[in-house]
């Protein structure tokens, strides 16, 4: 490929570079000009126009963009016509997304003249909602790179949407003298409208002390028929033996995992018993606003397997943003003053 200036009469089959006017016509860049246009921009007194010309093997921008998108392997993703350079990636259906960054990466190696940009691996998506986009950024590419970046998404998918399946859910809730009802009641709202983005809704609903033995039970009878079971304490988990995650083994399951490096979040628990998935909820989940919690419930209702090492690689990007109503916020109290650090470098470098 060629870029530069050359005599307008010899600019025929070539492409435009910048948006172009001759009298009334206005030429937007990347038109290819053909006899017309060229008798045209005479017409108008131009000389020389800023073109680019494609050399033998080369791939305008838009079959480069289109053949590297259509290469790629991906599940309830569409892929739409090239424009500009530029070929667009949509949900399929309402669900999460997830992604292999080794292709990604592997593929914008390749050439800085090709490009993919993707959303972050296990957002949450909606149905139409862009999730990837390659774009070409000259007007052509060697069409030896172009098979380079193609060869990557061979083997296996680059990216996915996993759709919300809808889910039975069984609702427990711990209750002690200080938690007033009108918390209950509006934990249960405030779960339903969690639900409603999977269809899934709150089938049972049990409240109970906030005792081992009266947690396993309840536990016991929605495991029977539903597929998740969700557990608002009374009393925050303080320990890993706590209520939550002791009546989960008391009824005979498993804990998973017994806080994570979310926050807010860092409470939650997750078990399972039988084919039912179990969350001890964190108290910030009362809350309408993005937390720990939902990242996991997304993931199970999306049908993605959650493990203890899933929960412990969620560190990066789990600080999230603060819920002013927790009692004990992040900010430290007035007075104290944070250390002065050194700013560390990867590799340590300072």
């Amino acid at each position: 490929m060629k870029f530069g200036s050359v005599p307008v009469a010899e600019a025929e089959g070539a492409v435009l570079a910048h948006a172009t006017t001759a009298g009334d016509v206005r030429y937007r860049k990347g038109h290819v000009l053909g006899a017309g246009d060229v008798a045209a921009l005479q017409t108008a007194g131009l000389a020389d126009i800023v073109v680019v010309v494609l050399g033998p093997g080369d791939l305008g921008e838009d079959e480069a963009a289109s053949t590297i998108a259509t290469a790629m392997r991906h599940c309830f993703v569409e892929v739409k016509p090239a424009s500009t350079g530029r070929v667009n990636l949509h949900a399929q259906e309402a669900g999460v997304f997830t992604v292999d960054k080794s292709l990604i990466d592997a593929i914008n190696a390749v050439d800085p003249s090709i490009t993919l940009a993707t959303l972050a691996n296990h957002v949450t998506v909606e149905k139409g909602q862009m999730v990837a986009t390659v774009k070409i950024i000259p007007f052509a590419v060697s069409g030896d790179l172009v098979r380079r970046a193609a060869a990557f998404c061979q083997d296996r998918a680059i990216c996915a949407v996993s759709p919300f399946i809808a889910r039975r859910v069984g609702l427990i809730q711990t209750v002690l003298p200080s938690v007033k009802e009108s918390v209950l009641d509006k934990t249960v709202r405030v779960t339903g409208q969690r639900l409603a983005r999977s269809s899934s809704v709150v089938s049972a609903e049990l409240r109970t002390k906030h005792e081992t033995v009266a947690v396993a039970g309840a536990v016991k009878v929605l495991a029977r028929d539903h597929d998740l079971i969700v557990i608002f304490a009374a009393s925050a988990l303080a320990d890993f033996d706590d209520v939550i995650p002791a009546a989960i083994r008391a009824a005979g399951g498993i804990v998973i995992r017994a806080g994570m490096p979310v926050d807010p979040g860092n409470l939650l628990v997750l078990g399972e018993i039988g084919s039912a998935a179990v969350i001890g909820a964190p108290g910030c989940a009362r809350s309408y606003k993005e937390n720990g919690f939902d990242w996991v419930l997304d993931r199970l209702t999306a049908g993605l397997g959650v493990t203890a090492a899933d929960i412990g690689g969620m560190g990066v990007g789990g600080l999230l943003m603060e819920i002013p109503t927790r009692p004990q916020p992040r900010a430290a109290r007035a007075g104290k003053t944070a250390p002065r650090c050194s700013p560390v470098l990867i590799g340590g470098e300072r």
